[in-house]
């Protein structure tokens, strides 16, 4: 498909540069087919039904935004990294800023105001250059010891089109990172599930609708914007996932008992679909996915998608037209927009129904 089909006009203020406070306070838009409701997340309980079953993300954010100073003889820059994918014990990819001041073989000095314990400075070795501001690093520490330094010296990854506009705020690291974060890895949070707190995960729960967990560590490939003209030569990132056979049992057993699967949000809704066989049992699955949505999928595991609101020209808002229809997501869209819903991380959400049900 053209990826011009999913473009729209999107006022620069409708991104929401902070979140609503408490959680559960942002705006919820329930899209049905030609019905749209306008509602409030914590009126989930009464949109969905006892028996439904919620599929968080427990990935945890880690503080991925780095910067160091580039070492090329006497010269010196200073460059930022987004790291995005760890590739073992001591190597990162990251996307850099400016990448075209770095050269195969450069030095990176991070922790030069002295923030990292141990050395007092992380180091390391651009080992390769890519495509599209991408780099990979090679890191004077290995594993636990380098984890404990990027934590002391990073800072929370927030999306470009965020960090981009004002400074880092004291308490992003704690609105960048859904409550029940658990398995450390990723480096953009799983911001559908922002929205929950503990009050309103107790009240789901009191009302019969159950809550299980998959691991998905989302990639900053996440915002890598669709350059090419027909959808079939993007390439997606791949993510490192897991279900567990824990998971996937309750979950068969909710659909036995004919509830429904509600992901919440696009990183749920994608691993559930990697690890979903052809006959829709959800499968045990450890390992790493690049599924790319695109309207034609045939959805095999999901029956409810709670999801905030996307960029135009996006991976993800050419998923959630799969899941509900391109015509039905351009008119919801062109709703939110003209009643002033807040779009992206930090934005509203919405609860889409399927455009066909499940087979």
């Amino acid at each position: 498909m053209r990826t011009d089909l999913f473009d729209f006009d999107l006022p620069e203020d409708r991104i929401a540069l902070e979140p609503v406070r408490p959680r559960d306070a942002a705006r919820l838009l329930v899209v049905n087919g030609e019905r749209l409701e306008n509602a409030k997340v914590g009126d989930l309980p009464g949109l969905l039904r006892p028996g439904d079953a919620l599929v968080f993300n427990d990935t945890k954010v880690i503080r991925a935004a780095l910067t160091g100073e580039r070492w090329r003889g006497h010269a010196r820059a200073v460059i930022s990294f987004n790291l995005h994918k760890r590739i073992d014990a001591h190597r990162w990819r990251a996307f850099a800023r400016p990448a075209k001041r770095l050269a195969t073989g450069d030095r990176i000095r991070f922790g030069h105001d002295g923030r990292v314990c141990l050395l007092g400075t992380l180091d390391a070795t651009v080992s390769e250059i890519g495509e599209a501001g991408e780099v990979e690093l090679a890191f004077s520490l290995h594993g636990p010891f380098l984890d404990e330094a990027i934590e002391a010296l990073g800072d929370p990854p927030l999306p470009p089109y965020i960090a981009g506009k004002r400074e880092l705020l004291p308490g992003d690291a704690e609105c960048y990172q859904t409550i029940y974060a658990r398995r450390e890895g990723a480096v953009a949070a799983p911001t559908a599930g922002l929205h929950f707190t503990d009050e309103l995960l107790a009240v789901l729960q009191a009302r019969g609708i159950s809550r299980h967990f998959l691991t998905l560590h989302v990639g900053a490939g996440t915002f890598l914007p669709v350059k090419a003209e027909e959808t079939s030569e993007h390439r997606m990132h791949a993510e490192w996932g897991e279900i567990t056979p824990e998971t996937s049992a309750a979950l068969a057993d909710v659909r036995a008992r004919e509830g429904r699967i509600v992901a919440v949000g696009s990183t749920s809704l994608r691993l559930l679909e990697t690890a979903t066989d052809h006959d829709g049992r959800i499968q045990p699955l450890v390992g790493e996915t690049n599924i790319f949505i695109t309207p034609g999928y045939r959805f095999k595991a999901v029956d409810l998608l709670l999801t905030n609101f996307h960029l135009p020209r996006s991976t993800l808002f050419m998923l959630v037209a799969a899941f509900s229809g391109l015509d039905t997501m351009q008119r919801a869209y062109a709703h939110a927009i003209a009643l002033g819903y807040r779009f992206y991380s930090f934005g509203d959400t919405c609860l889409l129904h399927p455009a066909e049900a499940r087979p």
